[in-house]
């Protein structure tokens, strides 16, 4: 009977932060999930609940009744450090205002966090709470395994606070964040499908070997699972492919599809999706001779990773109604929230 391959979890290769709603269900819209690889640390102690104790002692004084009972896990405590002082991070993690503004024009917007602000004295910082997952590489005999070449930590409800003392100094302005962790079953299978032990979400953490990390991942990005599509029609215009799927194919722009089994070989590859006209058709760059719709056999398939939003949509002149809400609260006029906040000194904005 194979035995598993013994491996060192050395170097943290990335991080995914989501969102959860009031039930602990991970949330997946622009803005709801942000991955990095910017960080210094992922730290956690399991804490754990002291049994009790009791002693009784006979009238001679000799003990005659000794036990305790066993000790429990109640939470984790974690610590996350980052590098930088990473806007987007720490509103996700620890609420507060995202500050934004348009570096570009009305027309042509260009948002981009430039700041953040702190949660107002008396919120809470974290709401809702995030999932946190941590991926490191798989060592074995020196090199980076062969065989499931990365560990994948889940920790699938945790609560966090910026934390420890900010230094402006002739140093680094240190960011760290620290707070709980719980187990959550509404993680499921994650957020791209990919967790296997959905079971175990129940527990405040666990760990497994992998092989796909978030590699070369920064930013928002909307996840989903491996998405397949049959294709029976394909068309090609001005070096762009069109690619008529049996049934609604669930593709996003900026999905990165990989396009197979097709008689015209010359639009099979693998593509970033640049139009979704229709939900049965979709849209890709592909040099080659014009060709007219014709049917064709084939398959296309989206792997987990969505669409990457290297900035929220927020546009200039927007109200504070239309943005987006750590936590995803709903917006209410009526109770302090915090919000995403544009530049007053937006691009042509008056």
């Amino acid at each position: 009977m194979a035995t598993q391959e013994y491996a060192a979890a050395i170097t943290g290769v990335g991080i995914r932060v989501t969102r959860l709603d009031a039930l602990g269900n991970l949330l997946n819209g622009p803005g709801d999930s942000y991955t990095t690889s910017a960080f210094m640390r992922v730290s956690f102690t399991p804490e754990y609940e002291e049994g009790d104790e009791f002693t009784e002692k006979g009238a001679s004084g000799a003990v005659c009744v000794s036990y305790k009972a066993p000790d429990t896990l109640k939470r984790i405590t974690m610590e996350i450090a980052i590098c930088e002082p990473d806007p987007e991070l720490t509103n996700l993690l620890s609420g507060g205002l995202l500050l934004r503004k348009n570096l570009g024009s009305l027309a042509t917007p260009e948002n981009r966090s430039i700041g953040w602000a702190s949660p107002a004295i008396g919120d809470d910082p974290s709401g809702n709470g995030v999932a946190v997952e941590a991926w490191q590489l798989a060592i074995k005999d020196g090199k980076k395994s062969g065989v499931l070449p990365y560990f994948h930590w889940i920790f699938p409800y945790v609560k966090v606070r910026a934390s420890g003392d900010r230094v402006i100094e002739n140093g680094l302005l240190a960011n760290t964040f620290e707070g709980q962790g719980l187990g959550n079953i509404e993680f499921g299978t994650g957020p791209d499908e990919r967790w296997e032990f959905p079971i175990t979400t129940s527990r405040p953490y666990s760990w497994a070997r992998s092989d796909w990390a978030p590699s070369g991942y920064t930013g928002f990005y909307t996840w989903h699972g491996v998405i397949n599509a049959a294709v029976n029609k394909v068309a090609r215009a001005a070096n762009v492919t069109t690619l008529t799927t049996a049934a609604e194919h669930g593709f996003s722009v900026g999905d990165t599809v990989t396009v197979t089994g097709l008689t015209n070989d010359t639009a099979t590859g693998v593509f970033q999706i640049t139009g979704v006209p229709t939900p049965t058709t979709f849209t890709y760059g592909n040099s080659g001779a014009n060709i007219t719709a014709v049917t064709d056999a084939g398959g296309a398939e989206v792997a987990p990773g969505g669409s990457a939003v290297d900035d929220l949509s927020v546009l200039s002149g927007q109200t504070e109604t239309d943005f987006n809400v750590p936590g995803n609260v709903s917006y209410s006029s009526d109770r302090a929230s915090d919000f995403i906040v544009r530049s007053i000194e937006d691009a042509e904005v008056i």
